[in-house]
């Protein structure tokens, strides 16, 4: 595997163990039937509960019974699920980083007694809910409401692309509660006369839940994407998650969810570059390998160099996060310039195979088209381009 400078050569034992586990899992127990998955659209489900077994989900969290590994091992973890496949990565990043991270930071005792060991080990499976049909990069915008009666909340609104949505248990439901006061720092992105932003674990089979799948995808097919609608949906009041108010609680789970993308997609963009350079000394023309052409040895040389690039940038954002001074906008450098590498390299190696490279026989294309729904979700590269140059220049361009 693409380690031009060695950074395999300083992890520990238990980072190596975890990175020749995952391997091992994708290359036998999911790369097989990858490429029918995309074609079909479909997840394979049955692995769920396996990988859960495997400690794929959340592992850098501790109690419940979680390991608690270190954020290189994790950043390692959704490097290997990606090189397989976006989707496969996605229901491990959803899982842990999204559902099972805002329940372990912000929930209450009974919450993640009741949550964290059946998500972990992928008996119940969770979904994220913020994005909206008209509130996507700007979710602060969001039209979902959650309204006080009694002991309960009502929840009204509907949310879009959803990975997970259609077989998740439970949702982690991000409304405005429209009993509470507006936040005292701003930081709902709105006035402190309008309602804070609280979250809500809704398990989807109440009355008033409904969650649809999307088809027709032409990227992350192997992924399950859906809708959640919410019509007077009623939850009980130890479902609101107590310990944060405002949009930090969903940025803050979206920041670790962006960490292992940027990481993820490393892992991506190193499949795309094995590929081609496999292919490239295996296919004989004119007379030969075609890796002997200047113009193969130039792309692969860029190649490397940009994925290199990008794994040092992965390695360093885990340094930062285990001491943590680990910030947003190194996140948000970290997953454009990652996402971007991955997006546009996987072009190239699809390049490199010819006719070939249009097949499901081979990765890079696959690679390619679901690098069009990362560079997309999570926050588009625009607007990680945008949260850079506030952070650079002092000034909010998207204000």
């Amino acid at each position: 595997m693409l380690d031009y400078v060695g950074l395999e050569a300083d992890l520990g034992e238990e980072e190596r163990l975890i990175r020749d586990a995952a391997r091992e899992f994708v290359d036998e127990r999911v790369r097989p039937d990858i490429g029918d998955h995309f074609q079909a659209g479909t997840f394979p489900t049955d692995l769920i509960e396996e990988m859960g077994e495997m400690g794929f989900y959340a592992p850098n969290l501790d109690g419940y019974g979680l390991p608690n590994v270190s954020e290189t091992a994790y950043g390692i973890l959704m490097q290997e699920l990606e090189a397989c496949d976006s989707g496969l990565r996605s229901m491990a990043s959803v899982q842990g980083a999204l559902v099972m991270y805002p329940i372990h930071a912000y929930g209450s005792d009974e919450q993640k007694e009741r949550w964290l060991p059946a998500l972990g080990q992928g008996e119940a499976v969770g979904c994220f809910g913020l994005t909206e049909p008209d509130h996507g990069s700007d979710p602060a915008g969001m039209e979902t409401t959650a309204r006080k009666e009694g002991d309960a909340y009502v929840l009204d609104g509907s949310k879009t692309w959803i990975t997970n949505a259609p077989i998740a248990d439970v949702a982690v439901v991000w409304a405005r509660d429209e009993s509470g006061a507006g936040s005292v720092d701003g930081e709902d992105g709105a006035g402190a006369d309008e309602a804070p932003v609280r979250g809500f674990l809704v398990e989807t089979d109440r009355d008033g839940v409904t969650t649809n799948e999307i088809g027709d995808k032409l990227s992350l097919r192997a992924s399950i994407t859906g809708e959640i609608s919410l019509q007077g949906a009623r939850v009980p009041e130890e479902n609101v998650l107590p310990g944060v108010s405002g949009m930090k609680g969903p940025l803050s789970c979206l920041t670790q969810a962006r960490y292992g993308i940027a990481w993820g997609a490393v892992g991506a963009a190193r499949d795309c570059f094995e590929q081609a350079r496999e292919y490239a000394l295996d296919r004989d023309q004119f007379g030969g390998p075609i890796a002997r052409f200047q113009l193969q040895q130039e792309k692969l040389a860029e190649m490397a160099t940009q994925i290199t690039t990008a794994q040092l940038l992965a390695y360093r954002l885990a340094e930062l996060k285990e001491r943590g001074d680990l910030t947003p906008q190194h996140v948000s450098m970290a997953k454009r310039n990652n996402v971007r590498t991955a997006r546009d390299q996987s072009r190239v190696a699809r390049e490199m195979l010819g006719g070939n490279g249009i097949t499901t026989d081979y990765s890079p294309m696959r690679h390619m088209a679901n690098m069009e729904t990362v560079y997309t979700y999570e926050g588009t590269h625009d607007i990680h381009t945008l949260v850079l140059g506030e952070d650079l220049t002092g000034i909010a361009a998207y204000e």
